[in-house]
């Protein structure tokens, strides 16, 4: 019995027996390195071979291990070993056994227990035991006499052994023999066999995208696996950055006993297991990153890849910053636009690997998106539109990982007119002006001059010119006072100019003739001889001049030129003396508002009077920007005086909210708001409104994002706080921008602050 050890004979008390199963169970699910076999029982059948060394002639094996499902897992549960009936004898030393042998690269079997029972006649003994490395078979267990009673037993070896046989022996020498006459039989069944393996697994991570190189996105495949030769590989685990983003338990073969797993095969799973996970990158944050996959056998080895770097970034750019254009953004005659911009700092996400942009009109001109690629791309050149009139270019960021956020986008207006101007002389109502019609539809009218010479004069003289709105978008009048003409033919040139540069002149009318006057000289008046001395005629008095004075004050200012909160009103007022500074009480003036471009009101215009000491007030209502001009027309005695048009500007309302207002690096802050619009609608595209943060540094306000509200005012946007490490208090203010037809000045909502902790 020598490299064994014989724990408890087939004596021993079926409670004691059970005892030492647990504790030799708890002992293999404490060590490394071991796994545990069932066989023969619970519903599991025998992964073992059977031989007859007589050569099949005295021997015979029976077997029945699985039992119909739902049944008593052991009900007549065997395997055994039978003499033949009518044989006679059987020869010393001969035997018929059943034999389990340890999976090829593992250290052997070190335990096995499980329930024997046997009937014996005649020297046949039942022997239990270990096979050396040297096939020598050394029993640990031996029975010699008929006991049918079911036993349990356990055994443990020294050193692991490379197989373990169940033997039914005729033990006597070779040159003696035993009866078979009455048969004998041994039984063997619910065995566990504890197989120890200590060799560690392969791990294997072979390619896939997440490992391809280069800068990831979203969900990413790796192709992973294991070798084992011994009990084979059972799980696969794959772990980013230490957490584990894949997990995969491989086909083996096993049942769960008492709460455990054991193997229902010697080798229970294959040497060689392969799968791929995916790995979800968008809850990591974007940078550098660290991927190993770890294999572990049904032994409990483990074993882990090398570290593998990958580069991931789920979050888009920010808006560029600070666009600008070559030569602004005005009106131009040239079809070529070159713009620039800022990118924002990327921190550790993927680099800016080009812009995208449209360009588009309200016509229905869009060119769709298209890209400019190019790592750290600043710029686009020569852009071009196919016709005068007014674009827009949106243009956003995308990152080498492919993010972009077509919603970032800023606008910058393209302006191209290369049209020449339409101006003709028309016929003044007053003809004491002269008056010529200029239109261009793109730019607008800019400015012009009105001249006049004799037909018999080389020499143009200019005329006093002023530009007058017109009664239609894209019209104005150029008006003079009519020179003092004497005899002769006279024609008039006009000369016209639009804001993009593009001058055109005429001296026609409309109708096509040239724009000419013609002085007559008066027939001849024949003398007649007075009577009498005529009588000298009143010469009229030239009238007094009038001087006067306004200026506006509201909110925190004064003067001329007034800027107030939205909805705050503010106060003209002023006195009208004569030219030495004496007071005119009593005397009528005439306030005329303009509202801006874009409100809904009209003109207003409404009568006051001067008080004792000249003075006068007027409330101004709130309401959108206008122009405010005080008229005094004069009397008998008093000259027509005007006060240049005051500037009230008003400034945009709007709100905003910020919710979350507390949260971590990475997350996103959701911004909503309205821009209030009394006295105006809202712009057909939408407000522009830029959110803004106040920058420590320098205490400015810069951008962050810029969106446009929906045909109620409200705007909702979104941003992700990437790049804060510790803690940090950011301010955010909501900013509506200036903007064509939108009778405001630009105005700001109160600040918000968010917590962001890295």
């Amino acid at each position: 019995m020598s490299g064994a050890r014989i724990v408890v004979g087939r004596v021993v008390a079926l409670g004691v027996l059970l005892a030492m199963s647990v504790l030799l169970l708890v002992a293999a699910k404490a060590s490394a390195g071991k796994y545990e076999v069932a066989q023969c029982g619970w519903y599991v059948g025998a992964d073992a071979n059977w031989a007859d060394t007589t050569g099949g002639a005295k021997f015979t094996p029976d077997g029945y291990c699985v039992t119909p499902a739902g049944s008593d897992p052991f009900d007549g549960v065997h395997l055994k070993s039978f003499t033949r009936n009518g044989q006679g004898t059987v020869s010393g030393t001969r035997f018929a056994r059943w034999r389990w042998e340890a999976p090829a690269n593992t250290d052997g079997i070190v335990a096995v227990r499980g329930t024997w029972w046997h009937a014996l006649h005649d020297g046949m003994e039942q022997r239990l035991g270990g096979v050396n490395w040297g096939g020598e078979f050394n029993y640990s267990l031996r029975a010699t006499a008929t006991d049918t009673a079911l036993r349990e037993f356990a055994i443990g070896f020294n050193s692991p052994i490379p197989a373990f046989e169940d033997r039914l022996l005729c033990a006597r020498g070779e040159e003696k023999w035993c009866s078979l006459d009455p048969g004998s039989w041994s039984g063997i069944r619910a065995l566990t066999l504890t197989v120890e393996d200590d060799r560690q697994p392969a791990a294997l991570l072979t390619g896939g995208d997440l490992v391809a190189g280069g800068w990831r996105r979203g969900t990413q495949s790796v192709f992973v696996g294991g070798d084992d030769g011994g009990s084979g590989p059972r799980f696969g685990e794959t772990f980013l950055d230490g957490n584990r983003v894949g997990f995969t338990e491989y086909q083996c073969n096993k049942v769960e006993i008492g709460g455990e797993w054991r193997a229902t095969t010697m080798r229970p799973c294959g040497t060689s297991a392969r799968t791929t996970h995916y790995v979800d990158t968008t809850v990591f944050s974007d940078g550098t990153h660290t991927v190993v996959h770890c294999t572990a056998d049904f032994a409990g080895n483990g074993a882990c890849t090398g570290t593998h770097t990958v580069l991931i970034d789920n979050n888009p750019p920010a808006h560029p910053r600070s666009p600008q254009l070559a030569g602004g953004d005005g009106w131009r005659r040239s079809n070529d636009f070159d713009l620039s911009w800022e990118n924002p700092d990327q921190g550790p996400a993927s680099p800016i690997a080009g812009a995208a942009w449209r360009i588009s009109a309200a016509t229905g001109y869009d060119t769709g998106i298209r890209f400019a690629s190019g790592r750290g791309r600043n710029s686009l050149a020569d852009l071009s539109v196919p016709s005068a009139g007014s674009y827009s270019l949106q243009l956003y960021l995308r990152d080498e990982a492919g993010n972009e956020a077509p919603g970032s986008a800023v606008t910058v207006p393209l302006r191209f007119d290369d049209v020449r101007p339409q101006v003709a002389f028309s016929v003044a109502a007053d003809e004491r002006q002269v008056m010529a019609d200029v239109f261009d539809e793109h730019s607008g009218p800019a400015g012009g001059h009105l001249f006049y010479r004799r037909v018999d004069v080389a020499d143009w003289t200019e005329l006093p010119t002023r530009l007058v709105p017109g009664d239609a978008a894209g019209k104005a009048h150029l008006v003079a006072p009519m020179p003092e003409l004497g005899y002769g033919t006279y024609v008039f040139r006009a000369e016209a100019g639009d804001g993009a540069g593009n001058a055109a002149s005429t001296s026609l009318r409309a109708d096509g003739t040239q724009m000419a006057v013609r002085r007559e000289p008066p027939p001849p008046v024949a003398k007649a001889v007075p009577l009498s001395k005529p009588k000298p005629q009143p010469q009229a008095q030239p009238k007094s001049k009038a001087r006067l004075f306004a200026r506006l004050r509201g909110g925190h200012g004064r003067g001329d030129s007034l800027t107030v909160p939205f909805g705050a009103p503010a106060l003209l007022s002023g006195r009208l003396t004569a030219a030495d500074g004496t007071p005119l009480p009593a005397r009528e003036l005439r306030v005329v508002s303009h509202p801006s471009h874009g409100a809904l009101a009209p003109i207003a215009a409404e009568t006051l009077r001067t008080g004792e000491q000249g003075g006068f007030e007027a409330p101004l209502p709130a309401g959108p920007s206008r122009r405010v001009t005080v008229i005094f027309s004069g009397d008998d005695a008093l000259a027509p005086a005007r006060r240049p048009a005051l500037e009230l500007r008003v400034r945009s309302g709007l709100s905003l909210r910020a919710v979350p207002t507390s949260l971590r690096t990475g997350q996103a802050v959701r911004l909503s708001g309205k821009v209030r619009s009394a006295g105006a609608p809202i712009p057909r595209r939408g407000k522009l409104v830029a959110i803004q943060y106040l920058e420590q540094a320098t205490h400015r306000w810069r951008p962050v994002l810029v969106t446009r509200t929906d045909h109620h005012g409200r705007y909702r946007a979104h941003y992700r706080f990437r790049y804060v490490s510790g803690s940090a208090s950011i301010r955010l203010r909501a900013t509506a921008l200036a903007e064509e037809h939108w009778p405001y000045a630009p105005g700001f909502s109160p600040s918000v602050t968010v917590k962001v902790r890295g």
